[in-house]
């Protein structure tokens, strides 16, 4: 019974009631038309054509292309009035101009860092082009001496960024898709209290999607009441719209501009395995220190001033970082990618990544649906004779995602692309390694929603010692993952073959 009434009263029960009626009253609304058939046919067909047309004319992906025409092709009479309601995601001009202001903020907060580009660049051409497309792309520069740590568990990590925590003397900034109430979020909620009541200033941002059903409608004010500052990223509201997909995915903390961490795992018990829902979770981190840390600060307090429509020096919350007194090797550079600036700077830094090596790269993803610019570049990169290796999980959270994502298998496996599956259970980790010399970790997936819809972060390295924790990470994964041969792609029944090709039509909404 109290399961039922939680059910009932829950405000997703709400929203999707309320999205129900909608549809309903388009629907009505479109056969009460019908009694003017003749004209209703008409505007309609006209509609359909000048969605299509629009549709090819716009500079998007031609995946998000498709997963549009074909429905208003198959179903012209009714298509491009859909398209008009729920295609559509133009920002305001209100939230348009919020965005420039942010942006220019941003530009002048986070300097480029040319003379660290030409370091880059008397150790590699390549390398120096990979960095430098980041720092003008995403706005965020390269670093040297600035040390990073890889940890190859959700466990590890845990550990670690509650050890930090406590140590803050200023300030903490917390940016993360789903934050879930139970050990691992009451313990860090338990030393934000503390911290608050020290004269920390303590900052939360969580996104409004990813803690639908983990936290409660209005969990914010029950965090400002107790000093912690808050922010819902794009919260939920009874209306359909194809708007709420662009999701804040990214995870961020930051200790003090000291210290920053990024990865996979989110403030959620599954993440360090105190809650099994997929088998075991095997999730990654990397922690920054040093300066390259201001990269973290400022892309925090971007989206904070953002959502708060505030106007802050982000020079307030620059720390001035003592030198090391040895030089540590390599160059850090964390990142960000917006999906309002058209341009994909998450897919560009893997295609880069994969473009360019010589020996081998290594990847492990959750989620393989990904686009024909990448499985170009997979593909032609292992018949190049590069060891290409992709992580996939063998126990999925998501079925429908994971058939798509097996629907890719054939054609990567005859190209030479190796691909395993994890067998413990769940692989959340989202790196890259190539070369013994460059390495990505962050919260970017192998989907269209992380590489155009969400807003995304990460570290690019080059010659750091992380790199090879990396490899050293995915070489001991590798011995309980088991490795998907041709044989099991022929042993694929041919209706399931089918139902993951339809799937893959619609993969960009996945």
């Amino acid at each position: 019974m109290k399961f039922f009434l939680k059910f009932i009263f829950h405000r997703v029960t709400f929203i999707l009631i309320s999205a129900f009626l909608q549809l309903f009253v388009l629907t009505f609304v479109i056969i009460k038309f019908n009694q003017y058939f003749i004209f209703f046919y008409a505007i309609n067909i006209v509609l359909s054509i000048v969605a299509v047309l629009y549709i090819l004319y716009k500079n998007t992906n031609p995946a998000y292309k498709i997963v549009w025409i074909v429905p208003i092709v198959l179903f012209p009479l009714f298509g491009g009035l859909f398209y008009l309601f729920f295609g559509g995601s133009k920002l305001s001009r209100r939230t348009k101009r919020k965005m420039t202001v942010i942006i220019d903020k941003l530009r002048f907060a986070v300097v480029k860092k040319e003379e660290v580009l030409k370091d880059i660049r008397l150790e590699s051409e390549a390398a120096a082009s990979q960095s430098r497309y980041i720092q003008n792309y995403s706005l965020f520069p390269p670093y040297k001496n600035s040390s990073t740590e890889y940890f190859a568990t959700g466990e590890e990590a845990f550990k670690k960024i509650k050890e930090e925590l406590s140590k803050a003397k200023k300030y903490i900034f917390l940016e993360y898709f789903i934050i879930g109430r139970g050990v691992m979020w009451d313990s860090v909620l338990e030393i934000l209290t503390r911290k608050v009541k020290e004269g920390v200033e303590v900052r939360v941002i969580y996104d409004d999607v990813g803690c639908l059903f983990t936290l409660p409608n209005g969990y914010h004010k029950t965090l400002e009441k107790i000093g912690i500052k808050c922010c819902v990223f794009n919260p939920v509201l009874p209306i359909v719209s194809f708007k709420f997909n662009n999701r804040d995915h990214r995870k961020i903390a930051v200790i003090d501009g000291i210290v920053g961490f990024t990865g996979g795992i989110n403030l959620a018990d599954e993440y360090i395995n105190k809650r099994q829902k997929y088998g075991y979770w095997k999730d990654t981190v990397i922690m920054v220190e040093g300066e390259a840390v201001w990269n973290f600060t400022a892309m925090f307090l971007s989206m904070w001033n953002f959502l708060r429509g505030i106007d802050e020096n982000f020079y307030d919350f620059k720390t001035e970082i003592k030198k090391h007194n040895t030089v540590i090797k390599g160059y850090v550079q964390p990142f960000a990618d917006s999906p309002l600036d058209n341009e994909t700077v998450s897919e560009i830094i893997y295609m880069n990544l994969i473009n360019k090596a010589n020996r081998y790269v290594y990847i492990t993803t959750p989620y393989l649906v990904i686009g024909n610019e990448l499985v170009m570049a997979l593909t032609s990169a292992a018949k190049g004779g590069v060891d290409v290796r992709i992580i996939t999980p063998r126990i999925p959270d998501k079925k429908i995602v994971n058939a798509v994502t097996k629907s890719y298998y054939k054609i990567l496996i005859e190209s030479g692309v190796k691909i395993y599956e994890y067998i413990p259970g769940f692989i959340h980790s989202k790196t890259y390694v190539s070369d013994d010399e460059y390495g990505v970790v962050g919260s970017i997936n192998m989907d269209f929603r992380s590489l155009y819809l969400h807003f995304e972060c990460g570290v690019w390295l080059y010659k750091t010692q992380s790199v090879y924790d990396i490899k050293k990470d995915f070489i001991n994964t590798l011995k309980s993952s088991y490795e998907v041969t041709r044989e099991d792609i022929k042993k694929v029944k041919w209706y399931s073959t089918l139902w993951r090709v339809v799937l893959r039509i619609f993969a960009p909404l996945m």
